[in-house]
């Protein structure tokens, strides 16, 4: 039997023999706890797997977050298309009036238009527009993207003209004052309907989607402005327009024309879309 002494220090050589059975030893050790952390982790995976129970809870945790978010979403979006599509509209009723005040050499002025005159010289400054005629209760068109109307006689007596194609803008009625949209319309080609009342002045009403669109709402996809004495155009609602914010943008009121004047809000408030 050999006797194997390892002395350190002095320079002497470690004995080979003992050095080649540590490193087999060691090799051992290290391959043993291998095994061992493999079959750990084996058991931790197998331990760790979902049931379908836990799947099912999972997915249904989903489908709820997903109906509350998804809905509010789609009305993001919405508001966010009819906000770009009014801003479209002011441009483009703005470039005809600048257009036709170029081609007539002053600016164009209410007073300069008689009862019905307005509207057969300004659409001429649309492309491919699709006439109307005049729309409201004096339509003498049945085409789907116009608006009609109809006279209706109150519990008072008082025979008043509306238009059911339009509620107004808190939804207390389901019909407009067609007073305001029976002077001419027409449609163009991306779909907005453009309504015109001109009885000794000039509003011109914009559905920005079209008469065939939901929701058909004044002051939320339906808006006004008023051309004004000195040739501006300016949206219903600011200062100087005959229709007011506070009484005419109304959560409360009843009046058949509640919107007209919320056109200047949608157009500077950033708030205004988040509550409608």
């Amino acid at each position: 039997m050999q006797t194997m002494i390892e002395i350190r220090g002095g320079g002497a050589p470690e004995n080979k023999l003992l050095t080649g059975e540590k490193t087999r030893f060691i090799r051992k050790l290290s391959v043993s706890k291998l095994c061992r952390q493999i079959h750990r982790c084996i058991k931790y995976k197998h331990k760790r797997a979902f049931t379908m129970a836990e799947v099912l809870i999972t997915i249904g945790i989903i489908g709820v977050v997903a109906a509350m978010t998804i809905p509010g979403l789609i009305a993001d979006k919405r508001r966010t298309e009819l906000y770009n599509q009014l801003q479209v509209a002011y441009s483009l009723i703005s470039q005809a009036l600048t257009r036709m005040s170029a081609d007539i050499e002053y600016p164009v002025l209410p007073s300069n238009y008689q009862l019905r005159t307005f509207k057969k010289e300004y659409i001429k400054y649309f492309e491919s527009p699709i006439d109307c005629e005049w729309g409201g209760v004096h339509a003498t068109s049945n085409s789907q993207l116009c608006a009609g109307g109809s006279e209706v006689t109150g519990e008072d007596g008082i025979i008043s003209q509306l238009s059911d194609s339009y509620s107004t803008y808190n939804k207390s009625s389901s019909s407009i004052d067609a007073t305001k949209i029976d002077d001419g319309q027409f449609a163009l080609k991306n779909g907005m309907l453009i309504m015109i009342e001109n009885m000794y002045k000039v509003y011109i009403t914009v559905d920005v989607n079209g008469v065939g669109k939901s929701p058909n709402i004044w002051g939320h996809d339906l808006f006004t402005f008023q051309l004004m004495e000195d040739g501006r155009l300016l949206p219903m609602g600011a200062e100087g327009t005959d229709y007011n914010y506070e009484d005419y943008c109304s959560k409360t009121s009843n009046d058949k024309s509640n919107g007209i004047g919320c056109t200047y809000k949608a157009l500077t408030d950033k708030t205004y879309w988040s509550k409608i």
